[in-house]
């Protein structure tokens, strides 16, 4: 729904203000302090009171209140889904699973060149199942224990890690926020995003060759201490592996929202922490304290930016980006005039958020082939490797590795990590090119 006429009227240019502003405020949380999720909450209701009351004047507020509705039904699904998922995260942590790896890799005589490739790759394998902010705050803990005596080892594996959780993530609907909004629009089936994987190895894998040479050639200290994993902790694996089929199952074979599966998956983890107070040889496992731990500023801020959105849709703002990205390459041949836009769309996404570019995109949701519904989905996901600030991994490991990893760590190598995101796109365009 549009509401005609209004783009430059007083009420519209207020809301938009109000976006722009709370955004800002967004970007300078590292400053103030201020959770991201707080300005645009606040800027979302008020982004659809001036909505309402413009409608009002149009007799038009039970279409209002369907769009309302529209939006807050895909941030149900999304916010579920993610609910699920970071509450399988949270269990398999506190069964030491992560930190079981980390002994596992420790104890080995491995080299910081040879544990610079296997945290990048365990991290870009990984990150398309558990989601690369995950994977990443996981890996940089082992990246600062193996290498604590060797602060450049760190900042270097760091970026690293950024570039394969982003990457890892962008060719699974389980690894990144923007794959899994693509997914569950229902614009790309679940195997056609494996399409990708070709490109996103690449991305990885030109900024770590140029990395390698820089890395030290020592070895890092044994272990003292022995970590193991916790009684459950295999089968709390198992039961994600089981989720994960669930949901591919019911929406490959039933056409089901990929939520209801994730839910199904976390009546398989009730179960089990049910049977583990009748079992005196697995520690009892508890829910809802896992759940507790989720990130709601995260989650809520997700709320912000489709809700707010959603109401610059109403207003006709996305009308006039889905214009400026896709209507003006008209010299270009059809199979490729939205190529552009979606490049674009990855740049952007190391200065700002990918969520709301993605879930823009999708709002408007341009007439484009798979290949080009692919591209987006690969340069959004991986755009914000360009910079430290560019994704959420990148932002949490700075947090991780303070005054180690930092934005001009990451900035030192931006020029690799470009050259990995032009090598992605060319190898996409090729490699796919059936899709377009």
């Amino acid at each position: 729904m549009i509401i005609q006429g209004i783009i430059t009227s007083t009420p519209a240019l207020i809301a938009l203000t109000i976006f722009l502003l709370a955004y800002l405020l967004v970007l300078l949380e590292e400053f103030t302090q201020l959770r991201k999720s707080k300005p645009l909450v606040l800027a979302s209701g008020i982004i659809w009171i001036i909505v309402a009351i413009v409608a009002h004047n149009k007799n038009l507020l039970p279409q209002v209140n369907n769009a309302i509705r529209h939006n807050l039904m895909d941030y149900a699904e999304l916010l579920l889904f993610i609910v699920v998922a970071i509450t399988y995260i949270n269990v398999l942590s506190e069964r030491k699973v992560f930190e079981a790896l980390r002994y596992w890799l420790t104890k080995h005589d491995f080299s910081f060149r040879q544990l610079f490739w296997i945290t990048g790759i365990l991290t870009f394998i990984i990150s398309a199942i558990a989601d690369n902010l995950t994977t990443a705050l996981a890996m940089s803990a082992v990246i600062l224990a193996v290498g604590k005596e060797n602060p450049r080892f760190i900042g270097i594996a760091c970026v690293n890690l950024v570039v394969a959780a982003n990457a890892g993530g962008a060719f699974s609907p389980f690894g990144d926020i923007t794959t899994l909004m693509v997914w569950q629009a229902g614009i790309i089936p679940l195997i056609g995003f494996f399409k990708l994987v070709v490109p996103s190895l690449i991305n990885f894998l030109i900024p770590a060759i140029c990395m390698h040479s820089a890395i030290p050639k020592s070895r890092p200290h044994p272990p003292q201490e022995i970590t193991v994993l916790s009684e459950g902790g295999k089968r709390v694996i198992l039961l994600f592996i089981l989720t994960i089929l669930t949901t591919v199952g019911l929406q490959h074979y039933l056409q089901l929202p990929p939520v209801i599966g994730m839910m199904i998956g976390l009546a398989y983890l009730q179960f089990f922490a049910y049977y583990t107070k009748y079992r005196e040889d697995i520690p009892t496992l508890e829910i809802f304290p896992a759940i507790k731990e989720l990130d709601w500023d995260t989650l809520l801020f997700f709320y912000g930016v489709i809700m707010a959105i959603g109401g610059l849709s109403v207003l006709g703002y996305l009308e006039i980006l889905s214009n400026a990205l896709y209507t003006n390459w008209a010299e270009l041949s059809p199979a490729y005039q939205h190529a552009p836009g979606n490049i674009l769309i990855g740049i952007l996404s190391a200065i700002v958020d990918n969520i709301p570019l993605m879930f823009a995109v999708i709002t408007i949701h341009p007439t484009m082939s798979e290949g080009q519904w692919l591209l987006l989905t690969l340069t959004a996901g991986v755009g914000g490797s360009l910079l430290s600030i560019g994704s959420a991994a990148g932002v949490s490991v700075m947090g991780q590795a303070r005054n180690v990893y930092t934005f001009f760590t990451h900035l030192k190598w931006s020029w690799a990590i470009a050259l990995g995101y032009i090598a992605s796109i060319l190898c996409h365009l090729w490699w796919n090119a059936a899709s377009f």
